[in-house]
């Protein structure tokens, strides 16, 4: 298999390795909080200091981690890929930095961006690497207390859509790693990618809820099974 363009969808499943909790683990930081809460802009309306609060614990956690091998191998596959005039779109569910540090050059944050600020007023985005609070102000419109994690809530829509699915209809090969195969819209991105003719492939743990849509299947840790899976394809060209 010697794909031209190359679409890879990753998931929790990813990050986790690096020991961040997913959000269906028992004893992970979600399961101290109602959904309702802290991840939905009703929650926000009704205590944004508990939301920030939540989300600026969650940064503290993120600053310790780092890339593991599947993050790594993703970067280089886009890295040579993009040399040899292929095209690698890396799109993440997740909201950490993780496939960046791991080398990626380009990466589509569908789900936002947990170390970036949104102005709740007139939606611009900056980075944030401190923590956020109520105190703090808008450096384009001026309003104090209005700044939310760049992040999508449940309800909201997610980030990127037409930029996506352009690229879901270029593909050759699409690749799932680390997903559950449940949460849409992510979840129907493999049926996209098959309708335009794409051979399609889930790396993963165990098989997914959509997994009768893939034609080809790795399962294992994707710290392992990523990477295996990488160098094989170049190895090809």
């Amino acid at each position: 298999m010697n794909p031209d363009r190359i679409f890879i969808l990753t998931g929790a499943g990813v990050s986790a390795e690096s020991g961040l909790s997913t959000f269906r683990d028992k004893g992970g930081l979600w399961s101290q909080y109602r959904i309702e809460d802290v991840a939905s802009i009703e929650g926000y309306e009704r205590n944004p200091a508990k939301v920030l609060e939540f989300y600026n614990l969650r940064r503290r956690i993120h600053r310790d981690v780092q890339p593991n091998a599947a993050h790594v191998a993703l970067g280089r596959l886009q890295r040579e890929w993009g040399a040899r005039g292929g095209e690698v779109t890396i799109c993440t569910q997740n909201i950490d930095s993780l496939h960046e540090l791991g080398g990626a050059q380009r990466v589509i944050h569908m789900h936002g961006e947990l170390g970036k600020a949104r102005c709740h007023d007139c939606g611009d985005v900056t980075p944030a690497d401190g923590e956020l609070s109520l105190s703090l102000g808008c450096a384009a419109c001026g309003r104090v207390g209005g700044l939310r994690p760049h992040v999508v809530w449940f309800g909201e829509t997610p980030l990127e859509l037409d930029e996506i699915y352009d690229k879901l209809a270029a593909a050759d090969l699409f690749v799932s790693i680390g997903t559950s195969g449940n949460v849409y819209p992510a979840a129907g991105f493999v049926a996209a990618a098959r309708r335009e003719g794409a051979v399609t492939m889930e790396i993963n743990l165990e098989p997914s809820e959509n997994a009768h849509l893939f034609d080809l299947a790795r399962y294992g840790k994707a710290s392992e099974a990523a990477p295996a899976w990488v160098s094989e394809l170049i190895a090809t060209v």
